[in-house]
């Protein structure tokens, strides 16, 4: 039984959407994830996925691209990206399929790690920081906030952290993000949301001795990283 990650998906089964339009890598890229999946998953494993699961704007839409992430070997524990408009109730998600979970403002649990996470925001100190991002930005705190507590108040001894964006700015300077990650003690921290040139942004490696990990498709070659 292994733990594995992967983020931005951009599945696009319900609609024309090619995702080659951002280079050559993304051409089927699809049926990268799937074979390089299957080549690496199996049915005890569980995959942290790491949000823009779907372009589909509706849940009637993106059923067909979680119905595909269900069939994939696996457990597969899930965070909600920019893109995905489609997400609807959690309770209602949480009930659709036995090895699929979502998180939103809860947590689940890999062996003795309990599982966190929250999509995030861009955080004070970027470039297109302005005012109405604080609102969006105070929210998502408080969401990680009450997905850690939901792990320590149910006595898990270490925790794994999914954040959709980057949980610093481009100068790397700390956050509420990462204020709450040493906190709270998390060992790792996986995200995604950055592709192709902004890779410069990157915050890889072992940080106040939190190991954070960039697992975005093109990023990591479509196939998924393993964790534990």
């Amino acid at each position: 039984m292994a733990l594995y990650a992967i983020s931005d998906l951009h599945l696009s089964l319900s609609m024309d959407k090619p995702m080659d339009i951002f280079g050559d890598n993304w051409y089927m890229h699809h049926e990268k994830i799937k074979d390089n999946w299957i080549e690496c998953i199996q049915e005890e494993d569980t995959v942290l996925i790491g949000g823009d699961i779907s372009w589909s704007m509706k849940m009637e839409d993106g059923k067909k691209e979680l119905q595909w992430i269900h069939q994939l070997p696996g457990n597969k524990i899930i965070i909600k990206g920019n893109h995905d408009y489609w997400w609807s109730s959690i309770s209602k998600l949480n009930s659709m399929f036995e090895n699929m979970k979502f998180i939103q403002n809860n947590h689940f649990n890999y062996e003795d790690y309990g599982i966190c996470g929250t999509r995030g925001w861009i955080c004070p100190g970027t470039d297109r920081f302005e005012e109405g991002d604080q609102k969006i930005y105070n929210r998502e705190l408080n969401r990680l906030k009450l997905s850690l507590d939901s792990a320590k108040k149910a006595g898990c001894k270490k925790i794994i952290a999914m954040i959709h964006y980057p949980p610093t700015n481009e100068k790397f300077e700390d956050s509420g993000f990462t204020d709450l990650f040493k906190k709270y003690e998390v060992e790792k921290v996986i995200y995604g949301h950055l592709h192709g040139p902004f890779y410069y942004k990157t915050l890889n490696g072992v940080r106040d001795g939190i190991e954070y990990i960039l697992t975005s498709c093109d990023y990591i070659d479509f196939k998924p990283v393993k964790l534990l």
